[in-house]
């Protein structure tokens, strides 16, 4: 199993509850595609590069994954389904792109 980093942008005018919904509905299509979620930061209301959907701005969640197969097909196009995701990213972490410090 690989680690990839899954980034999401939803719909900024999102209450908590509607939040909570979808963090929910994310974490259940990881389970179901076989990976498994070890961390999360929720980022909150930020402001976008450009606007999507005429909001310039967009609510931010950040999972670090662990799966196997093809990530992009299995989990990001299942998310890409619903309603309030703006856009999702899924990058695979890769050791050497990360430096260290003197």
């Amino acid at each position: 199993m690989n680690q990839y980093d899954l980034n999401l942008i939803l719909n900024p005018n999102l209450s908590a509850e509607q939040v909570q919904i979808e963090k929910d509905y994310i974490e259940t299509t990881l389970k179901n595609s076989g990976a498994e979620m070890s961390n999360l930061d929720d980022v909150g209301n930020r402001r976008l590069a450009y606007a999507i959907d005429k909001d310039r701005e967009g609510y931010y969640l950040m999972y670090t994954i662990k799966a196997g197969g093809n990530p992009e097909k299995d989990i990001a196009s299942t998310l890409r389904l619903r309603d309030h995701v703006r856009r999702v990213l899924v990058v695979k972490d890769r050791p050497e792109w990360k430096t260290k410090k003197a």
